[in-house]
């Protein structure tokens, strides 16, 4: 009788690279998924453009990982930036470094990419199962998907966090492992936006538009790029990337920088040599060349000072209420998940022997940058490697 096949639970960048590594090795490997096709996040966060890893240094890149770099760091030495570009460029997804130090495949999509993948898993001999619920165990050990019971000689769970439940991560599985022992820390939104009361003339006038080089403090966090103006709040990368300290602070504030690459005693030379018969819009727009939403950003605290130190001083630090995030449903990404405590060193259950987690199902959280993907790769990659020498 033929071995059991090793089984992959969850069709996500984490499952896949661990079925095409074990299969390569010669591994039976069945991929169940409980969607009607696979990788669907993949493919929506592919829609703006496949921001498969960042291109910086390795020592920077490993600081975005937080309070799980340490967890992360081998796994990331194991499979690199620079074998996650390999990899996709031997898939026919040729890759580019952007202005930003971001990978991108030059056709910017994430279905090409997934469609050479699957034809290459296909190839190896994988076996993709789609609209295979996994309900947990069965007494006696084996796995149950759709209500029957399935051996597997070994079990990788890649399941995701639950951010866009809508695409198949729901964290529904947190309920089964937790009655089995495992302890999974609750989730967060990450990568997310956050609610500020505006005024109704600025969200009518700016929802939607983008706060360009702007610098945003969160105490002692800083982060720059260009923020969006929603309905509800803000969000955007700079946002994205200071959302953990944000977020264990709220309600609190934010300050942003309107020009952070002028000095304020620049900024307040600058306004003090202004035309005195201007208005401050024009004032602001000739002497800064700020937009309308920065201007307009610059009374939501009440009218902006009009000497030039008080003005630069708005300018510098405009100050922004967070009463609450936006919506775990919303976040790109989600903080918590099964503790690292919960697994071995190889991402091992220490509470259910034989079974694996990879992915965002893990307690680990990053900004957008390439980062989200390059962990679920490496811990996939990871737990394949395990597999195969266990």
């Amino acid at each position: 009788m033929s071995e059991s096949p090793v089984a992959i639970i969850g069709a996500g960048p984490a499952g896949l690279i661990a079925a095409e590594m074990l299969s390569a090795a010669g591994k039976r490997v069945v991929v169940y998924e409980r969607m009607p096709s696979v990788a669907r996040k993949l493919l929506m966060a592919g829609r703006g453009g496949l921001n498969l890893t960042h291109s910086e240094s390795f020592e920077q890149f490993l600081t975005r990982y937080s309070d799980a770099a340490p967890h992360l760091a081998p796994m990331l030495k194991a499979f690199t930036p620079n074998d996650l570009i390999n990899w996709a460029n031997g898939l026919g997804a040729e890759t580019f470094i952007g202005s930003s130090g971001r990978v991108f495949p030059r056709a910017m999509k994430a279905s090409p990419l997934l469609r050479a993948w699957l034809a290459r898993l296909a190839a190896q001999g994988v076996e993709v199962r789609t609209r295979a619920h996994w309900q947990g165990w069965s007494d006696d050990g084996a796995l149950r998907i759709n209500g029957a019971t399935h051996d597997a000689s070994a079990t990788l769970l890649a399941l995701g966090g639950a951010s866009w439940p809508r695409l198949g991560s729901d964290g529904s599985w947190r309920d089964i492992l937790s009655a089995r022992g495992v302890e999974v820390t609750p989730f967060a939104p990450a990568n997310v936006g956050f609610r500020i009361a505006w005024s109704e003339h600025f969200r009518s006038r700016f929802a939607g538009q983008p706060l360009k080089n702007v610098a945003i403090r969160r105490s002692a966090h800083l982060a720059r790029g260009d923020a969006m103006i929603t309905d509800y709040g803000i969000e955007g990368g700079p946002v994205y990337a200071l959302s953990a300290a944000i977020r264990a602070a709220m309600p609190t504030t934010i300050r942003i920088d309107l020009r952070p690459d002028l000095r304020h005693k620049d900024v307040e030379s600058k306004l003090a040599r202004a035309k005195s018969g201007d208005s401050l819009s024009s004032t602001l727009r000739k002497t800064l060349g700020l937009s309308p939403i920065a201007i307009g950003l610059l009374h939501e605290n009440g009218p902006p000072p009009r000497d030039p130190a008080g003005l630069a001083a708005r300018i510098k630090t405009v100050q922004l209420n967070i009463a609450a995030a936006h919506g775990l449903e919303r976040a790109i990404s989600t903080a918590g998940g099964v503790s690292w405590s919960a697994v071995d060193e190889n991402l091992q259950l220490r509470a259910i022997p034989n079974t694996y987690v990879a992915g965002e199902m893990l307690d680990w959280e990053a900004p957008t940058g390439g980062y989200l993907l390059q962990a679920c790769f490496a811990t996939g990659a990871w737990a394949a490697r395990a597999i195969l020498h266990g």
